[in-house]
């Protein structure tokens, strides 16, 4: 879909509330939108996975979607290129996660339409990590919270193809609902454990936690790239013995070594993957699995670390 003209009322290009970015922004509403000329699919670039996979949901077959972060690339520290950033301004809609998680080089974007998931949702009742002065950025792994990031992107495509309204509404409804049994999923299979202490790679689980009665521990911090030293390794291997647990929890998209040698230095240790749900491998996307699949991926591996009956 190519907008030949896409402005607010005011005649100023629409984005996300709080971005670092000099435009107008918005709250829970989209200023109305004046547009002509348009071809058969509307082109969304989103920023990396989850929500790429969000959008692919609710778009359907009315939305041609792309990732900004390839595929298999942890996107943390990612440095989009040239060719990647103009995509992404030539786009009908740009589709951030918020919260800070790009926020290094969105400033850089002039986005047709940036929409930022993160704008609106009530945080103040969960685990908030801070980083550089901002909180955790994971929102997607709480399902709850996912849901609302679903609802602000059909609201987005709502408003650059309001044509479709109630096919992006069925859509997002179906895909709600199916968030909605996950979330009913997790507390149940989670119920009866005899741990609540778990040890991730990075922390990226406090909204998880906090959803359902866990302690997170982690390795690294809110980005899994910073150094591991080997003062924080002991640390964690003090920690897993006097708590009891033989489970270390990597990622997908790290090296796991450093799961290992933990795993190595406490009773029965064992690695498994607990993924934050930042990117896929290429094997994956072709066998596709998405955002639901990985979920109940580490549902599995929890219960295992959690001694989950």
């Amino acid at each position: 879909m190519s907008l030949l003209f896409l402005t607010s009322a005011y005649g100023t290009p629409i984005v996300g509330e709080n971005m670092p970015v000099d435009k107008s922004t918005i709250n829970d509403s989209f200023p109305k939108i004046q547009y002509s000329s348009m071809s058969d699919k509307v082109r969304v670039v989103a920023s990396f996975y989850p929500i790429f996979d969000f959008v692919k949901k609710v778009g359907g077959d009315r939305v041609e979607v792309s990732s900004l972060i390839p595929v298999g690339i942890e996107p943390h520290d990612y440095e989009p290129t040239i060719q990647q950033v103009q995509n992404a301004q030539t786009a009908d809609m740009l589709v951030i996660n918020g919260g800070g998680f790009e926020e290094e080089w969105v400033k850089d974007i002039d986005a047709e339409f940036l929409l930022d998931a993160s704008v609106g949702l009530n945080l103040t009742g969960h685990a908030r990590e801070k980083s550089n002065g901002s909180i955790d950025p994971h929102i997607w792994l709480d399902p709850t919270l996912a849901k609302q990031q679903v609802e602000k992107i059909r609201d987005g495509l709502i408003t650059v193809d309001p044509a479709n309204t109630a096919y992006y509404n069925e859509n997002a409804n179906r895909f709600i609902s199916e968030l909605d049994s996950l979330d009913r999923t997790i507390k149940s299979e989670l119920s009866n454990c005899e741990k609540k202490d778990f040890i991730a790679f990075h922390n990226a689980f406090s909204y998880f936690a906090s959803r359902y009665g866990l302690t997170q521990h982690s390795i690294q911090g809110v980005s899994p790239e910073a150094e591991v030293l080997p003062q924080r390794l002991q640390q964690i291997i003090n920690l897993a013995r006097d708590m009891g647990l033989d489970t270390i929890y990597s990622e997908e998209l790290v090296d796991p070594r450093f799961a290992s040698v933990i795993a190595q230095e406490i009773p029965n240790g064992k690695v498994l993957v607990l993924s934050p749900i930042e990117g896929i491998d290429k094997e994956e996307q072709n066998a596709g699995v998405d955002y639901l699949d990985k979920m109940k991926e580490n549902i599995e591996n929890l219960k295992v670390g959690l001694k989950c009956n």
